[in-house]
Order: structure tokens, then sequence, then C-alpha cells
């Protein structure tokens, strides 16, 4: 690449936002931001882009590469096809992210959510199901290693330093869930209800998927406790007793304090899928899950899926949960997940991206106004 398109594609790099929406709505910009052919280099053209498809093939199951993809190479097939062309035009300016060096933009992570989701949409009943049972069951290696860590550590301190320590153990079984890109409910809620909020899927598709990945966690997470727990009972990894105290420290409180440790868990679970987007690489989202999950973990909030386990494994080998007690915790902190991931996360999120997308096509209105005014 010589020097004056490198200079050239530098410059615009450093444009602030306004000036990039204004100069991109001006200036028509070629397809893949290449710098148009100077009259005397006719092959120049070509040899640009056999260096950029060089570089690209060099790379290709790199961390960054499908990320960026998604915002960077934006079309229109890419987007659903209930938005307007307008609309699509402009999402693609607020999305554009091809800046390496810095953080992903907001509309960059908003809208590569979207278009996942889109695509969780899309999938057959039966690949979601087995997807959601899968992180039911992986999501269950966390309590197996908390059980076991409590267990080993209630004998040589207080029971409560014991389990806070144990609980930082907790992220272990989201980092799997996680990177390995399995269904789980909590994480999926906000992210799911995206599509919704723009109008883009109706309501009933999203209930209907939000009851499969609820059945398929917590069938996955029931068959965990009654095969791994059994296991780590005959295995003496710890006891029924040790079951009984940990499944305590989850249902001893009022259902509305249950109900409002359950908002904050989803609001974190939001977050830390937010946050999952935003990073470029796979060490970053797992230090980002580990960070954000572990807090959940030692302040002891209520997570409907790791809860589900938690409680089940009383209810099959312990002797203080009832049925009726565990069906109860169950519906209340899902309901309180739900709330806390979709309210706090999606809803506000997402109200931040329409002001955004507004005020490119007022800025882009002007624009179109000052060129009129400009020929007359």
């Amino acid at each position: 690449m010589s020097q004056d398109t490198e200079h050239d594609h530098n410059s615009k790099a450093n444009l602030s936002d306004d000036d990039r929406i204004n100069a991109s709505t001006i200036i028509p910009v070629p397809e893949g931001n290449d710098i148009p052919e100077e009259s005397d280099s006719p092959s120049k053209g070509s040899t640009v882009d056999k260096e950029v498809n060089e570089n690209v093939d060099d790379t290709p199951d790199s961390d960054v590469d499908e990320p960026i993809k998604a915002t960077e190479d934006l079309e229109n097939d890419d987007l659903p096809e209930e938005i307007s062309e307008e609309d699509k035009e402009t999402i693609k300016k607020v999305a554009s992210d091809d800046n390496l060096s810095q953080a992903k933009s907001y509309a960059s992570i908003l809208v590569e959510q979207v278009i996942h989701a889109k695509e969780t949409f899309e999938r057959s009943l039966g690949s979601l199901f087995t997807s959601a049972f899968t992180a039911g069951l992986e999501i269950g290696i966390s309590f197996f290693m908390i059980l076991s860590a409590f267990a080993l550590l209630n004998d040589v301190i207080p029971s409560r330093y014991a389990m806070v320590l144990s609980s930082l153990l907790y992220p272990i079984g989201f980092i799997i869930v996680v990177i390995g890109q399995s269904l789980l409910f909590t994480e999926q809620t906000s992210l799911l209800s995206l599509p919704v909020l723009n109008k883009i899927e109706p309501l009933h598709k999203l209930i209907r998927l939000w009851g499969i990945v609820i059945a398929g966690n917590i069938v996955g997470g029931c068959i965990f406790a009654a095969l791994m727990i059994g296991l780590g009972l005959h295995m003496h990894l710890f006891t029924d007793h040790a079951i009984d105290v940990y499944a305590e420290h989850i249902l001893g409180f009022e259902w509305w304090v249950i109900f409002g440790s359950a908002v904050l868990a989803g609001w974190m679970m939001g977050v830390a899928a937010w946050l999952v987007t935003s990073a470029r690489d796979t060490l970053s989202r797992i230090v980002l899950v580990t960070l954000i999950t572990g807090s959940i973990g030692f302040l002891g909030l209520h997570h409907s899926i790791v809860g589900n386990i938690e409680v089940f494994s009383a209810l099959l080998y312990g002797n203080t949960v009832s049925l009726w007690r565990y069906l109860v915790f169950l519906v209340v902190v899902l309901v309180g997940n739900t709330v806390g991931g979709v309210v706090f996360v999606a809803v506000l999120k997402n109200r931040t991206f329409l002001f955004e997308v507004e005020k490119v096509k007022e800025q882009s209105a002007e624009a179109r106004a000052n060129m009129v005014r400009r020929r007359f």
C-alpha cells in the first residue's frame, strides 16, 4: 500500500464521530474503504485488493476477525428485512467499527448482539434445546467444585468463611458455557429480547424461545444434580449435611429478598453478555466472565440455573428442602433474573442506541439540506 493511501486512511481514522458521519454522508466512500485508482496506475487497485485478501487469508481463525466482520463489513443482507433501506444505511454508519486499537463502539456492540440474536431465532427447536441442555450440564460444574471446596474448608475454618472462599470457584461453569457458546438463559435473556424491542421478531416467538432455553437448562441441571452430586457423595467429596447447609444459604431469605437478589444477578449477567460482545479476543472474554460471575458468587446472589442445581440437589439428597419450596424458589428467581436482564440492560441500552440512530438521521438530513443550498 502506498504512503499516500496509508496517510489518507490514518487521517480518516482520526476524524471525530461527527466528522466521520458527515464525511460519509457528503462524500460517497467506495466499497471496502479503498482509495480510488489514480489515472497513471491502472493496476494499483487490484494490487491493493490482492494485498488485503492475502492479509485476510493469513488469519482466518483469528479471535478478532469474526466479531469485527459483523460490524465493519455490514451489508444490507446482514440486517433484518423488516428494517427500511434508510434505516439500514444509518445503522451501518453508527455501527462502523474498523479501528482495532480502540474499544468497540456502543452501536457496534448492540448491532452485533441483534444479529446474533436474530440467528438464534432462526435455529431449529432441536438445536436450541440441545444447546440449552448442554449449558445446564456444564453450569453444574461450578456447583460441584464449590460444594467440594466448601466441604473441605468447612473442616478447618468457620463455615461463613468457607462459604465465601468456595464461591470464588463460581465462574468455572460460566466460562465453559460462554466460551463454548451454549445457550444459558440468564446470559441470553437480554440478548434475545433485542429483536423484539426493535420490532424485528414478535413477542410470542421470544416467549417460546425463552421457554425452550429454560427447559433445556433446568433439565440439564437436574440430570447433573442427580448423577454428579450423587457421584460426589459416593466419592466422599462432600456430605448430605454440606448439601443442606449450602441449600439453606440460598433459601434462607424472604421471597422478596430472593427476588431482589435475582434481579441484581440478572442485571449483572446482562452486563456480562454486553461486555463479552465488546471484547475482541478470548482471553478478555474469560477475564470479564470471571469478574462478573465471581462477583455474583461472592455476594451470594440468586442465579436461576445454578440455583436450580443447588436446591434440587438438596431435594434429592438432603433433608430440609421440599418439592413446594424448590418450585417456589425456581419461579421467583427465574422472574427476577428476567426482569434484571431485560429492563436494566436490553431496554436501557437499546433506548440509548435508538437515540444515537436518530441523531445520525438528523445529521444526514442536515448535510443533504446543506448540499441543496450550495447548489442553488
